[in-house]
């Protein structure tokens, strides 16, 4: 098997030349279709997620055919199209498995953070936490949904949980934000697009979605927003999107990293605003989210690398050089020199 390897924190990755691995008891080895380019790899990467095993070959929006199913391994078979997102095993025996809360167990595994990911043309997934593509998917459609599509859409299930939600903020509008705001105009809501400074490729993006406003964040949104969801890892985000929402409004912020949220009067807070984190996914959350996704015709906006560029490609998702989506393609061939 070929694997882009990180071995220490700020490193580039190196292209390596392994054994092909063998699916232990109750795994499946994927032959990796895609693999999307997601900013949790760039925190895996650049070290603001303190490492836990390394080298580890990143990259947890997994899109990839069975060929090889390990012992105890039911409901896979070889051939079958499958996805290994962020969460690659939870124990189901802590308090928050009990309860239906398998994002926030307390000894979990992740894909890409602390067992190897899909950077690579084979990875290692357990069976019971792959989940099934939708047919009408192509890989390179279906990977950024594992994880951009899936914490975006249990962010909006939070942002929409206690009271209708008209007018919704997106803040920072990269492959999560793309995703959901196509899902949640498809469901009635208005979005509201926010962007870097100068961002007029995201902006533009945005607009030819159907987003009512695409402007910068620090921009004073023109009707109060009933909800707001930061995807961009700013803490300086959080009191701007607070003021932007209505009384009794909620902000829920996205990321699995954010710089220190700075100092803000309790005047932005009063009123019953709320403000929340999500954290991982759930399986179920993959179950739900990928038939609607399809219902509501969500498709990402793509830029394909192949895997031998993907120091590149991080390169570029931390430079804003795409909009939408970066997607590794193991198949795909190189063109010009590797980074």
């Amino acid at each position: 098997m070929i694997a882009m390897s990180l071995s220490a924190p700020g490193a580039q990755l190196i292209e390596e030349h392994r054994p092909d691995p063998t699916p232990g008891p109750g795994e499946v080895r994927l032959r990796v279709r895609a693999c999307g380019v997601c900013r949790t790899d760039l925190h895996v990467v650049d070290g603001d997620l303190p490492p836990r095993r390394l080298p580890v070959v990143p990259g947890h929006e997994v899109v990839g055919r069975v060929d090889a199913v390990g012992p105890g391994v039911s409901g896979l078979r070889v051939g079958d199209r499958v996805g290994a997102p962020w969460l690659a095993q939870a124990c189901g025996r802590c308090r928050y498995c009990r309860e239906g809360r398998e994002n926030l167990c307390d000894d979990p595994a992740f894909n890409g953070w602390t067992r190897d990911g899909g950077y690579a043309d084979m990875m290692i997934a357990r069976a019971d936490f792959c989940l099934p593509i939708p047919p009408s998917l192509t890989d390179s459609e279906a990977a950024p949904l594992l994880c951009a599509g899936l914490i975006g859409f249990r962010a909006w299930r939070m942002a929409c949980a206690e009271r209708p939600v008209h007018d919704l903020g997106l803040f920072g509008f990269g492959a999560a934000a793309h995703l959901l705001a196509q899902l949640a105009i498809c469901e009635g809501q208005s979005v509201h697009a926010f962007t870097r400074d100068g961002d007029r490729a995201a902006q533009d993006l945005a607009l030819s979605m159907g987003c009512v406003r695409a402007e910068a964040s620090r921009a004073a949104p023109a009707a109060a927003l009933d909800a707001a969801i930061i995807f961009a890892p700013d803490g300086d985000l959080v009191p701007l999107a607070l003021r932007a929402v209505r009384k009794g409004g909620v902000v829920v912020c996205g990321g699995i990293h954010m710089s220190d949220i700075p100092s803000f009067p309790y005047a932005l807070l009063w009123e019953e605003r709320r403000l929340v984190s999500v954290a991982n996914l759930t399986r179920q959350d993959g179950r739900d989210y990928l038939p609607w996704a399809v219902r509501a015709g969500v498709r990402p906006h793509v830029t394909t690398y192949p895997l031998s560029r993907a120091n590149q490609a991080l390169e570029d998702l931390r430079r804003g050089a795409f909009t939408g989506a970066g997607v590794l393609v193991p198949d795909q061939p190189a063109v010009g020199p590797c980074l």
